[in-house]
């Protein structure tokens, strides 16, 4: 393979492996459980709690929920439209769930980050460069090879737990999971992202009810 199609190789290859990489960054759902002994019509209203410090991404995580679940046919109360200063304690959840007739309470918490190290392996690639040549008064154009060394990169993951507990004698945990974003700061609908998964797969199992 001469130099140019060798080049030309390379360059395919990483710009899949961009493509990839790319990919990555999207959010995803692990640890998925729910419970199969439960049946019951689907949920119709359910309160939305997301048990962060921060006023700004508390409400910012309770409005992703609530507009997903919305648009699969469920009443959605955020919290903090209750209580705004600060995410309700136990004995508020519990007071509000029996004032209002909530179906499920729908809990987000954030768990400690990760870091996720990769290694990146080295690559080669071409440049071109020319050479005049008096002799023939012209340029020769010829391609070098660079060789790239591989690299260990590490990416900051962010963590949140979910659960859905249904507001019948005791409470009982229904659904579970947790979510994981790759690089969060790149990522600018991190909270729809993760809502519309978990409204989705909660679609799914029949809990709630489809997309309109």
């Amino acid at each position: 393979m001469n130099s140019f199609l060798k080049a030309a190789s390379v360059m395919a290859a990483t710009g899949c492996l961009i493509g990839l990489m790319g990919g990555c960054a999207s959010s995803s759902l692990v640890d998925k459980w729910h419970d199969r002994g439960y049946q019951a019509p689907p949920l119709g209203k359910i309160l939305v709690i997301a048990v962060r410090k921060n006023e700004t991404k508390r409400r910012l995580w309770e409005d992703a929920f609530a507009g997903e679940l919305a648009k699969r046919y469920v009443t959605a109360t955020t919290s903090y439209s209750l209580f705004p200063d600060a995410p309700p304690d136990t004995d508020q959840v519990k007071t509000t769930v029996q004032a209002n007739n909530y179906d499920a309470i729908l809990v987000i918490l954030r768990l400690p980050s990760e870091k996720d190290l990769q290694y990146i392996h080295g690559s080669i690639s071409s440049e071109q460069d020319r050479v005049y040549n008096f002799y023939w008064k012209r340029y020769w154009v010829y391609y070098r090879e660079i060789e790239h060394s591989g690299y260990v990169d590490s990416q900051t993951v962010a963590i949140s737990a979910i659960d859905l507990t249904t507001t019948g004698t005791n409470g009982r945990l229904i659904w579970g999971a947790t979510s994981k974003t790759p690089d969060p700061g790149s990522v600018t609908d991190l909270q729809t992202g993760i809502a519309g998964l978990a409204a989705s797969e909660l679609s799914k199992l029949g809990i709630i009810g489809s997309k309109k």
